[in-house]
This record gives C-alpha cells, sequence and structure tokens, in this order.
C-alpha cells in the first residue's frame, strides 16, 4: 500500500538503513535519510546530522519538516560497533558506542515525537540487533545498547500509546552486507550453521519488517520485538 507519509531514516547512507530507505521510496514515501558523510539512495533527502549531538538533530529535523513536512515515521538505524573483550575495552569504547546507539536514538525519537504528539500518529522503528538479547562475547557495549532499546520501545508505548503512537524493535541478525561478505569463508559457514535458515538475510528482507510496521496494518502492534534472523535468537 502506498502512502505518501514522510520518513526519517537515520544512518540512511549505507548498509541496513539505505535498504530500508530505498523501500520506502518505492513504496511511495516521502524519505530523508540523515548522514555523517556520503548520500542517501536516489529519491531521498540527505541532511547532514551526528546523532550523539542534540542540536545537530534539531537542526537535521527543522530540514526535514521544512522541505518535506512533519516526520511521522522514524526510523533509528545509526550504529556503531567498537568491539572488544571486556577487560580491553577502554571508557571510550563503552561510552561512544552507548551514545550513538542508544543515546542517539533517544536524541531522534524524542525530537520525533513532537510533530507525532501534535499529529496523534507517530510510528517509531529501532533497529536493535539479535546480539541485543542474545549476547556475543567482545561486544558488551554493543549489546548492551541495542537491548536498552527494547525497554526504550516500551516505556515509550507506555507513554504514547494513547495518541497513536506506536514504537517498535526490529532485531536483525547476520545480513548480507560489505561487512560480513568479507569474513573469512569458513567463518561464514561456521555463522550459516548456528542459523536454522542456513543462510544470511538480505539488507530488503529487514526492510520488508521495518515497512510493515510502519503501515496502517500495524496499527495495533508496539512494544514488540520482531526478529529478522533467520530463527537465530529464538526464546531470547
Amino acid at each position: 500500500m502506498s502512502t505518501d507519509r514522510v520518513v526519517l531514516v537515520t544512518g540512511g547512507n549505507r548498509g541496513i538503513g539505505r535498504a530500508i530507505a530505498e523501500r520506502f521510496v518505492r513504496d511511495g514515501y516521502r524519505v530523508a535519510v540523515t548522514a555523517r558523510s556520503g548520500e542517501g539512495p536516489e529519491g531521498t533527502l540527505t541532511v547532514r546530522a551526528d546523532v550523539t549531538d542534540a542540536a545537530a538533530v534539531d537542526a537535521a529535523f527543522a530540514e526535514v519538516e521544512q522541505k518535506l513536512g512533519p516526520v511521522e515515521v522514524v526510523v533509528a538505524n545509526a550504529g556503531i560497533t567498537k568491539d572488544t573483550l571486556l577487560m580491553r575495552m577502554s571508557e571510550d569504547d563503552f561510552d561512544s558506542v552507548v551514545s550513538t546507539n542508544l543515546g542517539g536514538s533517544f536524541r531522534v525519537v524524542k525530537r520525533a515525537s513532537k510533530g507525532m504528539l501534535r499529529a496523534r500518529f507517530g510510528r517509531v522503528i529501532l533497529i536493535s540487533s539479535v546480539v541485543g538479547l542474545y549476547g556475543s562475547a567482545g561486544q558488551t557495549n554493543y549489546a548492551a545498547s541495542k537491548s536498552a532499546l527494547v525497554g526504550f520501545a516500551r516505556s515509550l508505548t507506555r507513554e504514547l500509546g494513547g495518541r497513536g503512537i506506536t514504537a517498535n524493535v526490529v532485531a536483525p541478525g547476520f545480513i548480507e552486507t560489505d561487512m560480513t561478505a568479507e569474513l573469512p569463508e569458513e567463518t561464514q559457514k561456521q555463522y550459516k550453521a548456528s542459523i536454522p535458515a542456513g543462510r544470511f538475510a538480505t539488507p530488503d528482507e529487514v526492510a520488508s519488517a521495518v515497512v510493515w510496521l510502519a503501515g496502517d496494518d500495524s496499527g495495533y502492534i508496539s512494544g514488540a520485538v520482531i526478529p529478522v534472523d533467520g530463527g537465530l535468537g529464538m526464546g531470547h
């Protein structure tokens, strides 16, 4: 079903964020992406923003509102990793990952909620990871930041659920991106052996779940964690 609602995807210049933005464009939405560098896909408005900076987030929203209109769907996707074992993890390794992945989602959603409350309509979609609830050695910072999005979405649902606003989490597993393509073949084989589906997901399979959550058919779904992981994280 096509719609011309306004969507903002953070980190929409590459990887999963880019695939999500492309899918929204294809479905007729008016799409903006934030990027620290590079451009979003064709048909999108790219705005510069570092999600760790509240003033930059505010300016990005002001530009989108001026050029496209109030943001009705926000996809908090921007994220970083600084993987290392706990004993070697520096304060900065921890703080920067949490400030980007969790703090960035907070800043973006807080700013988006103003317009959503006025419109009495909103879709908040937070991009987490199977690692958030499954865990992963060497990723205490990343996993903590991603699992925190579940508590954030559920608290948001209790606060804003009566105003036509939903908040959900999409938790991708292993996705075919440049990052996974660089893994040694043997490592890829091991990973695939642990996934019941026996393969990695395409970025578009993640985008499908996101676009569905953004639409009218999912208006009674909120505070949910939707895994797109081929069964890897079942029960977690």
